[in-house]
């Protein structure tokens, strides 16, 4: 094995495949960090120039697009609060806090340890195990995705704010209009009203920089009387501490990380899951986890490392059913596909057989993408910090220009501008009366695929809900999901209980002084 090893290094450090690994980690960083233009967009465009490279060059240079694609999305999701990817969606609800009180250094500079050590952990499970982690993926049918899904649905609650009822809200109007377009099984048009470009669906790319890029914006150009400090839209602490990530923090969220790690790895081995699914499931277990949860959704430096992790993580994970059973674990890596076949490489057991050499090449070269990476993203934050000098009457309409471009290139579709434009008009006036934005996302997202599971499960039963109970690891992601619910309603009810007695509690002093009252009038 060591032998292959040192084989594969002897392939892949060669100047020409460094370069290729460079580039492409810093391509992708860029294509990643730019609203709309996601990590598969990159990968795409890159195909086209890696036609005449030998194969090893063409896959590093693919695969360097991958993970600079992934990280890059936290860049925009920190400072302008727009993800990049839909990978980073999670990542905006407390980075973008965290810019706001001052603090995106020590926000993007977690982005980028909570990253990179999810994605190296996840690349070492790849290459020690992964035909055992193919063969578990290969357990998963429609009954098992729709529990799983349905245990990140439960994350909703966590991010609902300050009302579990208005978050539940959000998350119902989400999974609303997440079942706009052609039904997935009897292909029937649902809610199209007749409009052709609805047929696919809801863009989600256009629909996420609308809800909160868009809406950003037009909360921010609502607000009245700016002071000197909110001349710059994007403020800076000038505190070293608040621009650094100290040691005591990275290992206070030490066991985030590999939380987040161990989740984004099983969920990037099933294919057709996703990193936004990783990321919020992570956030969510994150959130439970945690002795302080209160803070997240306000600023919490452990939330960025969650959601960061979680993504990151899959991205090694989803090579695992590529390599070993010829299985897209997600769209980039069946783009990736595309790429092997070109060069004549068929996936699959046969690979490890014939072209072994290969296979380990590219086992060492994943590992020198993500120590690229990790260095370029150093660079790469040192660039984001001119955002930071920039005055807001010169950034929203930069950040205007990217959400049009972003929503645009997606289908070169202007009908997308108008969702775009619809969505950013929803999302305000949803911060204006205090409904969360993230968990209509986290429906709209996980909406689709939990009812083409569920209805997939059902048709398999002749509609009988028992199959949901006959498989071990169904009952496995059921019985999650009921605990979560029982702990959700269980810290729900305490505080509804110890909240009005709070001293900084609304109308707390009131309560208070009528039980005095009520206490004296028996006393008498």
């Amino acid at each position: 094995m060591w032998e292959n090893f040192l084989v594969g290094a002897s392939i892949i450090f060669k100047w020409h495949n460094i370069a290729a690994i460079v580039f492409g980690s810093a391509f992708g960083i860029i294509v990643g960090a730019i609203p709309g233009l996601t990590a598969t967009m990159a990968v795409a465009l890159m195909i086209p120039m890696t036609f005449n490279l030998e194969p090893v060059t063409a896959i590093m240079m693919l695969l360097g697009v991958y993970k600079g694609g992934i990280y890059g999305g936290s860049i925009s999701a920190i400072l302008i609060k727009t993800p990049g990817t839909p990978a980073a969606a999670a990542t905006v609800l407390d980075g973008y806090q965290l810019t706001q009180q001052g603090k995106s250094g020590k926000a993007l500079k977690m982005a980028i340890y909570a990253s990179c050590m999810a994605d190296t952990l996840s690349d070492f499970v790849l290459i020690a195990v992964a035909p055992p982690l193919a063969r578990f993926a290969l357990r998963f049918g429609p009954r098992e995705i729709a529990m799983l899904i349905l245990f990140g649905l439960t994350v909703i609650a966590g991010v609902s704010g300050r009302s579990i009822i208005k978050g539940m809200i959000s998350g119902a109007f989400g999974l609303l209009l997440a079942t706009v377009g052609l039904d997935p099984i009897l292909t029937t048009r649902r809610f199209t009203f007749d409009i052709v470009d609805l047929d696919s669906g809801i863009s989600l790319i256009p629909f996420m920089i609308g809800l909160f890029a868009l809406s950003e914006v037009f909360f921010q150009l609502g607000k009245k009387g700016h002071t000197e400090e909110e001349v710059y839209a994007i403020p800076r602490s000038k505190r070293p501490e608040d621009n650094r990530v100290s040691w005591s923090e990275f290992k206070a969220n030490l066991k985030t990380i590999l939380r987040g790690t161990f989740i984004g790895t099983v969920i990037g081995v099933i294919p057709g899951i996703g990193t936004g699914i990783a990321a919020f499931i992570s956030y969510g277990e994150a959130k439970r986890a945690s002795k302080h949860p209160e803070e997240f959704g306000k600023g919490s430096l452990e939330g960025v490392a969650a959601a960061e992790a979680g993504n990151s993580a899959v991205c090694g994970a989803t090579l695992i059913p590529l390599l070993t059973l010829g299985i897209p674990g997600d769209i980039v890596t069946a783009v990736i596909m595309g790429a092997f076949l070109i060069h004549g490489l068929v996936l699959g057991p046969l690979l490890f057989k014939e072209h072994a050499a290969l296979v380990y090449a590219l086992f060492v070269g994943i590992i020198v993408c993500d120590v690229t990476y990790f260095l370029l993203a150093f660079l790469f934050i040192r660039i984001a910090y001119v955002l930071g000098k920039v005055p807001r009457s010169w950034l929203f309409p930069i950040v205007m220009v990217f959400c049009v471009v972003g929503a645009y290139a997606i289908n070169n579709s202007l009908f997308d501008l108008g969702v775009m434009l619809a969505a950013g008009i929803l999302g305000y006036y949803m911060q204006k009366f205090g409904y969360a934005l993230a968990p209509m996302l986290i429906a709209f997202i996980l909406g689709p695929i939990g009812e083409t599971a569920i209805r997939q499960s059902l048709l398999m039963s002749n509609g009988s809900v028992t199959i949901f109970f006959t498989r071990p690891i169904a009952l496995f992601f059921l019985a999650l999901t009921a605990l979560s619910i029982f702990a959700i309603v269980s810290r729900h009810l305490r505080k509804t209980k110890t909240l009005p007695l709070a001293e900084d509690a609304p109308y707390g002093d009131k309560i208070k002084e009528r039980r005095r009252k009520g206490e004296g009038q028996e006393a008498g």
